[in-house]
C-alpha cells in the first residue's frame, strides 16, 4: 500500500465543520454538490484527508503521527481510498471508463430490477420551491416565535379540555364521517395537512440558510408520502438546528392539530366548525401513528437519529442486531460493529427487533391492500413480490452470512446447542400434537318445550307458577286475542248462515241450481272453523308430558299483553341432558362421534361434566337456534341478526354431545367452556394447509 500512488481527489468537494459527537470528538461533513450527498467523518478521516494531496500513505501516516496524537497506519488510508472509490469521491482516472460503466451496470441492473426498485419507492420532483421559499420566510418568523409556541399550547389544551367534556359529540361525529364522502373529505384534509408539513420543513431550512431544491411526492410500494429535500442541514453545524429542520413538519401538525380542536370546541354547527373538526382529527392521527414513528424513515427517525448523535441508524441498528444474533447463536467471539456502552448496544439492539416487526406488519398490510385494489393475479404476484422482498432476501441475505462462516460455525459448542434447539422446534412444527377443539356449549335437557306468544296475545290466565311441576296434558297458561275472537265469531255467523242457506235450498227452486255452490262454501267454512280452533289452540299450549316450568317472567301478570314471539316460559321434562355446540367447516373434520370432551360450567359451581359426542350435523347450519352461544350474549359464534333471527357470519356445524354418568336434571339451559378431543395433527400441517386453501380459493379454482 505504502508504495502506490493516491488518486487525486474530486475538486467540487466541500468539507465543511460539523457537530461534535457524544465523547466529545470533532467531526465533519463531506459534502458531494453534485449528487447532494452528505458523509459525515471523524477525527482521523479529516486528517488523512487533509493531507491527501501529498498522495504517499507513508507520508500522510507518518505526518499524523508527528503532529497529533492520533495513531494511524497504512490500513486506515487503504480504508480511506476503499471509502472515496465506492462512494465515487475520486476523480476518474484514465481508461477506467469500462470499469465504470461496468459498475454502473452492475448497480442499476436488468429492466427487471428496475421495476422492481421503482414499484418498491420512488419519487417524484413537483416543485422548486427554494426562490419563493426564500421570498416569504422573512414574513413568517412570528410562526416562529415563543409567544406563538405558547399561545399554540394553551390552544390545544382548552381544545383538549372541551373535547374531554364533550367527548360524547366528539365520537358521534368522527362514527359519522365513517362513510365514502367522509373519506374524500378526509382525503383532501390530509393533501392540505401534509403539503402544510412539508412547508414546515421547507421554511424552517431556508431560515437557517439550506438550500431546498425540490418538493414532491414519493412513493412507497405505491403508497403516496410527500417529501421535501432538506439534505442540505448536514450542512448545519449546530445539532439543535438539525433537529428544528426535522421536527418542523411534525410540529407544523401539532399547530394545526391545537388550534383546529380549539376551533372545533368553540364554532357553532355548521361548515367551519366540521373543517375544523377534520383538520383536527386527521393531524392527531398522522402526525402520532406516522410521521412520529422512528421505524420507517420519517421525521421520527431522523430527529431520534439526530438526538442520538447516531447517522444512519437504521443499519447500524441492523448490524449490531445481526452481530448479536449470531453470538447468541454460535459465539464465534467476533467483535461487534462498532463500540458502544452495553445501555446503547442493548437500545440499538432492540430498537431493530423492533423495526424489523414494525416493517413486516406494515409491508404485509400494504401487501394486503394492494391485492385488494389490483386484479386478482396482479395483486397476487405484487403480494408475492414484497413477501419476497422484505422476508425471504434479508432471511436468505443472513443464511450467506453463516455459510461464510462455515468453519467457526461447525467448531462451535454453542452452534451445537442451538442447532438441536432448532431440530426440537422444527420437530414440534412438524409432528403430530394431541388436538382439541374449544367453544363455547350450551347444557340442557333434551326434552324442553319452549312457549312463544302468538300474534295479538294477552295474558288471561296463569295456571302454574315459574318451578312449579306440570302434569302431562295440562294446560300451561290461558291467553287471549280480540283478534281472535272475532275471526270466530264473524267464522261461526258465517258457518250458520251457509247451513241454514244449504238446507233451504231443497225446498226454494230458486236456490235449489245454488246448492252445490253453498255446499262448497260450507265446506271452505268449516276448514276456517278447524284452522281458528288450531290457532286458538296456540292461545292454551298443553303440556304434553310431566315436566317443570321454567323462565316465566315473575313480572308478568293477567291482562299484560305480550310481543309476538316473546318467550313466556319453558317445559323442563325432568331426565337425559345433552351439550349442544356448534364448529366451524375447518375445525368438524378434526371430530368425530364418540370423541370425548368436557364441559366447564360458567360461575364455578358446576364443576367439570364428562362428554361425549353424540351427533355430527352434515349441512352447516343456517341459523342459530341457541342465541346463549352468540358472541354478543356472551358465547363465540359471530352471527348477524335480522327480523330477529340470528344468522352465523360463518358455516358452523351443529354438533350434540351426551353428557357421561347424567343423573337428570330439570335446569333448562347452563353455558359453559367446552373441549372437544380431536384428531392428532402437526401445527405445521394444518398451517400449510390453511394458506394453501387461500391461495386456491383466491386464485379462482
Amino acid at each position: 500500500m505504502s508504495a502506490i500512488r493516491l488518486p487525486a481527489l474530486r475538486e467540487e468537494l466541500a468539507l465543511l465543520p460539523g457537530p461534535r459527537l457524544p465523547d466529545g470528538q470533532p467531526t465533519w461533513t463531506l459534502h458531494d454538490p453534485v449528487r447532494n450527498l452528505f458523509f459525515q467523518i471523524d477525527w482521523p478521516s479529516f486528517e488523512i484527508l487533509r493531507r491527501w494531496l501529498w498522495g504517499e500513505p507513508a507520508a500522510i501516516v507518518g505526518d499524523i503521527e508527528a503532529e497529533t496524537t492520533l495513531q494511524v497506519g497504512p490500513q486506515d488510508v487503504e480504508a480511506m481510498l476503499q471509502f472515496l472509490q465506492h462512494n465515487q469521491l475520486l476523480q476518474v482516472q484514465p481508461g477506467t471508463a469500462p470499469q465504470l460503466a461496468e459498475a454502473l451496470r452492475r448497480r442499476r441492473g436488468g429492466l427487471g430490477r428496475w421495476l422492481l426498485h421503482n414499484y418498491l419507492f420512488f419519487r417524484i420532483p413537483l416543485v422548486r420551491p427554494d426562490r419563493w421559499l426564500g421570498r416569504w420566510a422573512g414574513r413568517l418568523d412570528f410562526l416562529f416565535g415563543r409567544a406563538f409556541l405558547q399561545l399554540s399550547v394553551l390552544a390545544g389544551v382548552f381544545g383538549l379540555v372541551n373535547v374531554y367534556r364533550a367527548w360524547d359529540q366528539f365520537s358521534a361525529t368522527l362514527v359519522d364521517m365513517l362513510s365514502w364522502d367522509g373519506m374524500l373529505a378526509y382525503g383532501a384534509t390530509l393533501l392540505v395537512v401534509k403539503t402544510l408539513h412539508e412547508l414546515g420543513h421547507g421554511f424552517t431550512a431556508k431560515r437557517f440558510g439550506c438550500r431546498v431544491p425540490t418538493m414532491g411526492m414519493a412513493f412507497l410500494v405505491l403508497w403516496p408520502v410527500a417529501y421535501t429535500d432538506t439534505n442540505e442541514v448536514w450542512k448545519l453545524t449546530r445539532r439543535d438546528q438539525r433537529l428544528k429542520v426535522a421536527g418542523a413538519g411534525i410540529a407544523t401538525e401539532l399547530i394545526i392539530a391545537a388550534w383546529a380542536t380549539l376551533a372545533w370546541a368553540w364554532l357553532p354547527e355548521g361548515i367551519p366548525k366540521s373543517v375544523a373538526f377534520m383538520l383536527s382529527t386527521t393531524t392527531w392521527v398522522s402526525t402520532v401513528l406516522i410521521n412520529a414513528s422512528p421505524f420507517m424513515r420519517f421525521d421520527g427517525y431522523f430527529l431520534l437519529a439526530d438526538a442520538l448523535q447516531m447517522p444512519n441508524l437504521h443499519a447500524r441498528a441492523f448490524a449490531m442486531a445481526r452481530w448479536d444474533l449470531r453470538e447468541r447463536l454460535f459465539a464465534l467471539g467476533e467483535a461487534p460493529p462498532e463500540h458502544l456502552a452495553r445501555p446503547r448496544a442493548l437500545g440499538l439492539i432492540v430498537f431493530a427487533w423492533l423495526t424489523w416487526l414494525y416493517r413486516l406488519s406494515v409491508f404485509l398490510g400494504i401487501a394486503v391492500l394492494v391485492y385488494h385494489f389490483f386484479i386478482k393475479a396482479v395483486g397476487i404476484f405484487l403480494f408475492m413480490v414484497e413477501i419476497v422482498w422484505f422476508v425471504t432476501l434479508p432471511v436468505l441475505s443472513e443464511f450467506r452470512a453463516w455459510r461464510e462462516r462455515a468453519a467457526a460455525i461447525r467448531s462451535s459448542r454453542r452452534a451445537r446447542r442451538s442447532l438441536g434447539i432448532l431440530v426440537l422446534l422444527l420437530m414440534l412444527f412438524v409432528l403430530p400434537w394431541p388436538g382439541r377443539v374449544s367453544s363455547s356449549g350450551l347444557l340442557q335437557p333434551r326434552e324442553q318445550l319452549p312457549i312463544y306468544a302468538p300474534e295479538h296475545a294477552r295474558v288471561a290466565a296463569l295456571h302454574f307458577a315459574n318451578g312449579a311441576r306440570v302434569p302431562a296434558g295440562a294446560v300451561l297458561m290461558a291467553l287471549e286475542s280480540p283478534q281472535l275472537a272475532a275471526r270466530q265469531e264473524e267464522s261461526g255467523a258465517r258457518r250458520e248462515r251457509l247451513s241454514w242457506q244449504s238446507a233451504a235450498a231443497g225446498f226454494d227452486p230458486e236456490t235449489r241450481k245454488d246448492w252445490q255452490v253453498l255446499d262448497q262454501q260450507l265446506g271452505t267454512a268449516r276448514a276456517e272453523r278447524d284452522t281458528i280452533a288450531a290457532d286458538a289452540a296456540r292461545y292454551a299450549p298443553v303440556a304434553p308430558y310431566d315436566g317443570v316450568l321454567r323462565d316465566v317472567d315473575p313480572d308478568l301478570r293477567v291482562g299484560d299483553w305480550v310481543a309476538h314471539r316473546e318467550l313466556l316460559g319453558r317445559l323442563v321434562r325432568v331426565g337425559p341432558q345433552q351439550v349442544v355446540t356448534y364448529v366451524d367447516d375447518e375445525d368438524v373434520q378434526r371430530i368425530a362421534v364418540g370423541n370425548r370432551a368436557v364441559l366447564s360450567l360458567d360461575g364455578g359451581d358446576g364443576g367439570m361434566l364428562s362428554l361425549k359426542v353424540a351427533s355430527i350435523d352434515q349441512d352447516a347450519s343456517r341459523t342459530l337456534q341457541e342465541p346463549e352461544l352468540a358472541s354478543q350474549f356472551g358465547g363465540h359464534l359471530l352471527v348477524r341478526e335480522k327480523a330477529g333471527v340470528l344468522y352465523p357470519e360463518r358455516a358452523v356445524y351443529r354438533v350434540v354431545l351426551d353428557v357421561s354418568d347424567d343423573k337428570g336434571s330439570d335446569q333448562h339451559a347452563w353455558r359453559g367452556h367446552l373441549s372437544i378431543a380431536a384428531r392428532w395433527e402437526a401445527p405445521g400441517l394444518r398451517f400449510l394447509r390453511t394458506a394453501l386453501s387461500v391461495f386456491w380459493r383466491e386464485m379462482g379454482f
